[in-house]
């Protein structure tokens, strides 16, 4: 019950004025008008992994003995972290985005963050807090990474991750877990995947284009279906992954090689087998289309087709096509190499 009212005051920080949405009812006091704070023109910034964004938050005028808190709400736990505390004339960072943020201060009532090198984990949603006294108040932004969904399992088969297992295979391949909104967006854009996956909350989906038997049967609807919150200990099923864009560049290397030399021809380049994220990114930021399969970091062979073809799978949409994870001893494939 107490998740569920967290879950409901997080939505109505994001959620347009009540008259937008509907009446108010007869009796109900108005909300609080911002006194001191600006409503943001745009309460989402769009940024993308590597680049620099800045979440705005302006003051009307000072107030007396004021402070200004910014924080960020995490999904895994429901919690606010602290990252920055000014009072306009000195200011302290907090926690692991300590190094990375500071006040835009571009006059004398700007209070916005300017967040340097984004990175995946920084993604969510965040909270500019005037402190002052008993009229504190608020605006709440959201810091949204362009990027990609992608599904990943192991080599051994099909559910063998608990959650912290799958969150550690996401990172290992330069990505994160997705979140649910990175996962609905994907479905919007046309994932169709059957397996159910983990997602950052510590709840597992899978996002149904095509209704189908083995996926729950024809009868039931298109949409991203839930298995709810499960057991992070216990309960196994694949990860819904999520990167943004490359620091670097993916590129292929032809040849008959095993998993060994593969490695090994990329270091000869200067480079590194490339990750499974890292070739999703590419594909999709940089729209490497290769009809050849290659070898990648966690020994699985696959190829980005951004222009579907008939000798390229027959697959009518683009995507990264896989065959799976052959014996590293096979000399077939060439190698998709990463140099940052």
């Amino acid at each position: 019950m107490h998740r569920l009212l967290l879950l409901g005051c997080l939505w109505l920080l994001a959620a347009p004025p009540a008259s937008s949405i509907f009446q108010r009812p007869t009796g109900t006091p108005a909300p609080p008008r911002l006194q001191f704070l600006l409503e943001p023109l745009h309460p989402t910034v769009h940024t993308q992994r590597g680049a620099t964004a800045t979440l705005p938050c302006v003051l009307r005028a000072l107030p007396r003995n004021y402070r200004v808190k910014w924080s960020k709400v995490e999904p895994a736990n429901y919690r606010e972290n602290i990252i920055i505390i000014t009072n306009g004339l000195y200011h302290k960072n907090y926690g692991p985005l300590s190094p990375r943020v500071r006040l835009r201060h571009s006059h004398r009532l700007d209070a916005s963050l300017t967040i340097t090198d984004v990175a995946l984990e920084d993604e969510g949603r965040y909270r500019c807090q005037l402190v002052n006294g008993l009229e504190d108040e608020s605006v709440s932004l959201t810091l949204h990474l362009e990027g990609v969904v992608f599904p990943y399992q192991p080599s051994n088969g099909r559910y063998k991750f608990n959650y912290h297992e799958a969150k550690r295979a996401c990172e290992q391949q330069d990505s994160r877990l997705a979140t649910y909104q990175q996962l609905y967006k994907a479905w919007t854009e046309g994932l169709d995947w059957c397996n159910a996956g983990w997602i950052l909350d510590g709840t597992v989906h899978y996002p149904i284009i095509n209704s189908r038997e083995p996926c729950g049967g024809r009868l039931l609807l298109p949409g991203v279906r839930s298995y709810g919150a499960r057991d992070k200990q216990k309960d196994r099923f694949d990860a819904f992954c999520f990167t943004s864009a490359l620091q670097g560049q993916v590129y292929f290397i032809r040849g008959h090689l095993n998993f060994k030399e593969a490695g090994q021809a990329c270091r000869n380049h200067g480079a590194a087998i490339a990750k499974v994220g890292q070739l999703y990114s590419a594909w999709k930021f940089s729209q490497l289309d290769r009809c050849d399969g290659g070898w990648l970091a966690d020994g699985s062979v696959r190829y980005p087709i951004t222009t579907p073809r008939e000798r390229c799978g027959g697959l009518p949409d683009p995507g990264v096509r896989s065959f799976g994870f052959p014996s590293k001893e096979m000399r077939t494939y060439g190698t998709y190499c990463f140099v940052g």
